[in-house]
């Protein structure tokens, strides 16, 4: 198989600060935080990093959305990097920040890149009424949402609420199957100290949850917070003898074929289908190799379409692969979402994913910790859509 570049590349420190919604500190604050603690974790200084990278870089701070930039971090943390970057939202999504530091280190041009994504969407809210609108304000949309907005889709949840609806009149999905999502997040959440939600909701709670967008109600929904992640990512060769064992990045997929979120052809699919048979053609791995998953969780029609797309079970047999939780449970043939994902953890935008993934490969899970996994799944997105197999060794 050819040495693709994702398999020069580990990750071989992992950070997060604490999530709260709000939060005391600022969003700088927490991003200290979460980058101090990967860079200690990988057994480095901050003098040892020279190359920093962020998803989407900093941005309008009135929504929370990404209120830290790769310039702020540099300064806080008197880094002299000798490349940084951050990936705009026309990409493979929060994964894209991954895809473009693997580029990066493969070529040489760095040793060891220090990756991070902080939100402040719950302060955002607190300040301001409106500031989780998206594409502007109660005054001026702008982008894709210009042409969604006139029609009532004012925010992702009216727009992923269509596709819901057709993958129900299609494949049958029954609001218990996706309420399933929901319950099985809150369950893991109950044993992740850093989640936002972690009281126990049963089926019954999740039907009676206000309705957000038609099928989608409340618990279908992710919950905004205040929080950072970051990652230190090295070369496989150049790691030396760090502290932890290193997750290898074995694939990557961020194929987009046509259709997707923005021009469906199907209204079943978010086009997720390309960026995994992408992943699975760089690697000997299957799904059934797969001991963990970290599925996109914004919405969670988005599950079902992600398991589906990576190949865990077939079309239109999302519903019935994750009712009851017994399959997706941490004993189960799939543990998925261990940390509680964003429904009940909080929206780290993918990045708590990928964290979690890393924390269960090196056995750090605590009650949550699923039995010696050696290969975990993580993506992200339905309108920038990446996915990443990793593996300890």
């Amino acid at each position: 198989m050819m040495n693709y570049a994702e398999k020069q590349v580990a990750i071989r420190g992992i950070g997060q600060s604490a999530v709260s919604r709000p939060a005391k500190e600022s969003a700088l604050r927490l991003t200290v935080d979460a980058c101090l603690a990967a860079i200690a974790d990988a057994g480095l200084k901050p003098s040892d990093i020279d190359g920093v990278m962020s998803y989407p870089g900093a941005a309008d701070n009135a929504t929370g959305f990404s209120p830290v930039g790769v310039h702020d971090v540099r300064l806080a943390l008197g880094l002299q990097p000798t490349w940084y970057c951050s990936t705009a939202l026309e990409s493979a999504g929060q994964m894209s920040a991954f895809f473009v530091a693997i580029q990066a280190l493969a070529a040489r041009t760095v040793k060891n890149v220090l990756l991070f994504r902080t939100t402040g969407e719950a302060s955002a809210r607190a300040r301001a009424k409106g500031a989780m609108a998206w594409g502007g304000s109660d005054r001026q949309v702008f982008g894709m949402w210009q042409y969604a907005v006139p029609y009532g889709s004012v925010s992702p949840a009216p727009w992923y609420a269509m596709y819901a609806t057709r993958y129900m009149h299609e494949f049958g999905l029954t609001p218990e199957q996706l309420g399933s999502v929901a319950v099985h997040a809150r369950k893991m959440a109950g044993l992740n100290p850093n989640a936002i939600y972690r009281d126990p909701i049963t089926i019954e709670d999740y039907l009676a949850s206000r309705m957000i967008t038609t099928p989608l109600r409340m618990f279908d929904c992710d919950v905004p917070v205040d929080g950072s992640t970051a990652f230190v990512l090295s070369r496989c060769d150049e790691a030396g003898d760090g502290p932890n064992p290193l997750i290898r990045i074995e694939a990557i997929g961020s194929r987009f074929e046509t259709g997707g979120l923005r021009q469906p052809t199907d209204m079943t699919s978010f086009g997720a289908e390309a960026a995994a048979n992408m992943m699975w053609s760089r690697t000997d791995l299957k799904p059934k190799d797969v001991d963990v998953a970290q599925i996109y969780d914004g919405f969670s029609i988005l599950t079902l379409h992600w398991l589906e797309a990576l190949g865990f079970c077939g079309k239109g047999e999302a519903g019935a692969f994750v009712e009851k939780g017994e399959r997706i449970g941490l004993d189960g043939e799939l543990p998925m979402n261990t940390s509680g994902g964003q429904l009940s953890a909080g929206r780290l935008h993918g990045f708590g994913h990928t964290y979690e993934a890393c924390l269960q490969l090196l056995g750090r899970g605590g009650a949550r910790q699923v039995d010696a996994p050696e290969v975990a799944v993580t993506c992200n997105g339905a309108y920038g859509l990446g996915c990443m197999l990793l593996t300890k060794g």
